[in-house]
């Protein structure tokens, strides 16, 4: 179930597309959301999708652990070395939006160690509906919100929900025994965010990360224009 349009935002990309050698950097795409929303099997999919024909790598934080990271390894979606984990030991504001240091150096580090790259996704610990990534540290944010933990959160609002680059509402197979109701969901997620673009997906079937892929290869053509 897709309702919206992937397409019909591709936004500006930032001045600031090179390295200080002169070549290109790659496209960095934030990834936040709550808690269990989805946010880590998000950036496992589309790592599963597009490693066979684009240059990736991974960046995710927690703030007392390497568990995001740990995960993506067991599931053995890049090799190691283009993973890194970011230990934010406060708020994931913090290390996304405030002190955007220990984000940065990974990134650039990942460049240096198996660059060039096309694409470094970020992923934010969990967060709420408030959590925003810097402008300095990613081009474009993805926040993801799932269906059981309530129809009214797009209603609810939020800096995350209302200004993200691309709203993805995660789980749409649970809508049925949560009580969720997409329409409603998607005539909330409309009025908050405008011309903004919505995904309804579900994660767990095979074709769930398709339409997310599909945006991140927009923006990332837009990038290299």
């Amino acid at each position: 179930m897709h309702l919206g349009h992937a397409h019909a935002h591709h936004g500006a990309v930032s001045a600031d597309a090179h390295r200080p050698d002169g070549t290109r950097r790659a496209l960095r795409v934030g990834l936040g959301g709550p808690v269990g929303s989805g946010k880590t099997a998000t950036v496992a999919a589309l790592c599963r999708t597009l490693r066979d024909t684009l240059s990736l790598a991974v960046v995710t934080n927690d703030i007392y652990t390497r568990e995001d990271a740990e995960f993506l390894l067991r599931e053995a979606v890049l090799p190691p070395e283009r993973i890194r984990a970011v230990e934010t030991g406060a708020c994931p504001h913090t290390a996304i939006r405030d002190d955007i240091s220990a984000n940065l150096e990974a990134v650039e580090e990942l460049e240096d160690a198996v660059g060039p790259l096309d694409l470094i996704l970020v992923e934010s610990g969990g967060d709420n509906l408030t959590a925003t990534f810097s402008k300095g540290l990613v081009d474009a944010q993805v926040f993801v919100i799932d269906v059981a933990g309530g129809d009214d959160i797009p209603r609810k609002g939020g800096p995350g929900v209302t200004t993200a680059d691309l709203l993805v509402v995660n789980k749409t197979d649970l809508a049925p025994y949560v009580g969720s109701d997409l329409e409603r969901m998607a005539r909330d997620a409309k009025e908050q965010r405008g011309e903004l673009p919505v995904l309804f997906t579900s994660l767990r079937s095979a074709e769930g990360v398709g339409p997310v892929a599909d945006w991140v290869r927009t923006r990332l053509a837009a990038w290299t224009a």
